[in-house]
């Protein structure tokens, strides 16, 4: 009977394991929250649901970060009308956020300059470098992406993911 109990009582402790592991998975406590509320609308951490983009309760970090996540899902006007919105818009994230949502919008130059602001507040920012490489690639500077490319490892090493984003489209673009 006790082999029994143990057999059945495996998968069963095996499901507990895997479901709190999934809860964890799930999302990263970092991420900003999908942009799925109406336009116009933005989403507050603290209340947990979409209020008047224009609410003053709704902090700059929420702000900024509801704003890339429209500009991740395509929705680049709307992510630079909420970027507009900010009580301090020359954060190293909003800045490298505008960048990424004027680039999307075929405003590389524009979205360059951006960048450039963005790595002048905080140099050791990945992400910024590896959208400032992406830029140069699209404009043929492969030198300028490469130069990207070797900070991003001075900052995160080659297995970090803006690394291996920016390493993948240097290496793409050499190929066409």
């Amino acid at each position: 009977m006790t082999i029994r109990f143990a057999w059945l009582s495996a998968p069963l402790l095996l499901v507990a394991t895997l479901s709190s592991c999934l809860v964890f998975a799930d999302g990263d406590d970092d991420a900003p929250a999908k942009p799925d509320c109406p336009k116009g609308e933005i989403y507050d951490s603290n209340l947990k649901k979409c209020v008047l983009q224009t609410s003053s309760l709704v902090p700059d970090a929420d702000r900024t970060d509801y704003a890339y996540r429209l500009a991740k899902d395509g929705r680049y006007e709307e992510a630079l009308a909420l970027l507009d919105t900010l009580e301090n818009p020359n954060t190293a994230k909003a800045l490298n956020y505008r960048g990424y949502a004027t680039r999307k919008l075929g405003r590389t130059d524009e979205g360059i300059g951006y960048y450039l602001q963005s790595v002048k507040l905080d140099p050791q920012y990945a992400q910024v470098r590896e959208y400032l490489g992406e830029a140069y690639v699209l404009k043929g500077r492969l030198d300028l992406a490469r130069e990207q490319l070797q900070q991003i490892e001075s900052i995160c090493g080659t297995a970090c993911e803006e690394y291996q984003d920016l390493a993948e489209a240097i290496n793409d673009s050499s190929q066409t």
